[in-house]
């Protein structure tokens, strides 16, 4: 019989292994998904001495693929960069369910490009994907700059790596759902359970706070005085024009400093209309007439829609109509706000769009984030949102399906998430990755 051997402890110092080993240790711990996308790709990325990984999940009606993790590439191309499964090498991997490599992910008959990711930098590529109980969860994708292709050592490591990542996402869900079963529903909202909804990263940033849906003063508001004092009700209207002026003004400006550039050639016709004596002096004239200030701005506000209509399919006037009941909203709220257009303080704005009255008067109540759904487009929402400076996302499907005006919410504007009703993990996550950026004690809405 051969001698008996003393059996080999593999202790740390093995670089590939002991990343390995830390990845499964890390992994096996229940976290919070953002906590997942975050810390995944880098601790792969180390395992394999690659310069870019990236994680991502299948999304939608389950034919989308979204990366919602990386390192390596400019972060605003988490959450925007979007494959159809069975596009692109990735999609490819998804689809079949199999690993697809090459040494030169260019010249492959199904290399989908990306502009501004600068793949040509690295265009050794191996992309697996992640398996869930019923079908693809996601995929993993690795890339270094040279010519030598990944082995087969390599390729069999990153696809159990994605098995890994498939189970700590299962886990994590069942810790959450366990979580989000309390006896007693929630003060705040309309229920506890958890929901997690997706969209497209725009500002970035990550935020906790109440849900509220943007509002509009009411078109005819019941007057409580059977008399008014005119006089009064005219001086407030001037100086809420005065008001409104004075902040297009600054908007403008700082819409110069982030350079913005015609996106924001909006505020220059919100200029003029202000300047407008004719749009003054109309209101002022009908505050005269003892109809109260929102009757009165209602009913100019009416008068230009009905001459824009009468004008067959002019845009212009259309555009100007829409201008001017935004404009004689916000005044009316800066004259005499109505007490049931008002928000709540820091909380997470959500709509359908935003326009200049919620940099105007939305803005006041210092929301912590918006999330707009799948209509809000276009030059002028992206200046309203970079001009607002708060975590925003847009595009999410289903928001008012399952968000209701005062449910807790995450808003992951980094990785284009909205959490509703998150687990203790989740906050928890969200106050140390404040604290880690500083910012913490800024937020009200962390305390």
């Amino acid at each position: 019989m051969p001698a008996a051997t003393k059996p080999k402890v593999h202790g740390r110092g093995n670089k590939r292994l002991d990343a390995v080993l830390d990845f499964v240790a890390f992994a096996a711990k229940p976290m919070p998904l953002v906590t997942l996308l975050d810390e995944a790709p880098r601790r792969i990325a180390s395992i394999f001495d690659v310069p870019v990984c990236s994680l991502y999940l299948v999304e939608g009606d389950g034919h989308q693929l979204v990366m919602r993790g990386n390192i390596g590439f400019a972060h605003t191309a988490i959450g925007q960069v979007r494959l159809q499964i069975g596009e692109g090498m990735t999609g490819e991997a998804v689809e079949y369910l199999r690993p697809v490599s090459s040494e030169n992910a260019a010249a492959h008959h199904s290399y989908k490009h990306f502009e501004d990711l600068g793949e040509e930098q690295v265009p050794v590529f191996l992309a697996v994907p992640i398996r869930g109980k019923s079908g693809p969860l996601g995929a993993l994708v690795i890339q270094r700059p040279g010519w030598d292709a990944f082995d087969a050592r390599d390729i069999e490591l990153l696809a159990a790596l994605g098995a890994i990542i498939a189970a700590g996402i299962r886990h994590a869900e069942l810790i959450d759902a366990r979580r989000e079963r309390p006896a007693a529903a929630r003060r705040a909202g309309g229920g506890t359970r958890k929901v997690t909804l997706t969209g497209r990263p725009f500002v970035p940033g990550r935020a906790l706070g109440a849900i509220a849906a943007l509002r509009r003063p009411a078109g005819h508001r019941t007057e409580l005085r059977e008399e008014h004092d005119t006089r009064e009700e005219r001086r407030l209207v001037r100086g809420a024009f005065d008001v409104a002026e004075k902040a297009i003004r600054a908007l403008f400006d700082r819409a110069r400093v982030l350079k913005l550039g015609n996106d924001a050639a909006f505020l220059s016709t919100y200029g003029e209309i202000l300047e407008d004596m004719r749009f003054r002096e109309r209101a002022d004239e009908l505050v005269a007439e003892g109809i109260g200030i929102a009757g009165a701005l209602n009913r100019v506000a009416r008068e230009v829609t009905r001459t824009a209509a009468s004008i067959t399919r002019d845009p212009f006037l259309e555009e100007r109509a829409r201008d001017i009941e935004d404009l004689c909203d916000a005044i009316s709220m800066l004259a005499a706000a109505d007490k049931r257009a008002e928000l709540p303080s820091k909380a997470v704005l959500v709509g359908d769009a935003l326009s200049v009255f919620d940099l105007l008067i939305s803005a006041r109540a210092q929301p912590v984030g918006v999330a707009l759904t799948d209509r809000a487009s276009g030059p002028r929402t992206r200046a309203l949102l970079r001009l607002l400076d708060v975590p925003a996302i847009v595009g999410v499907e289903g928001l008012f399906r399952w968000a209701s005006d005062g449910d807790v919410t995450v808003l992951d504007a980094d990785h284009g998430l909205l959490v509703i009703n998150p687990s203790k993990s989740e906050v928890a996550a969200l106050r140390e990755y404040k604290r880690a950026h500083g910012d913490l004690a800024q937020n009200d809405e962390d305390r």
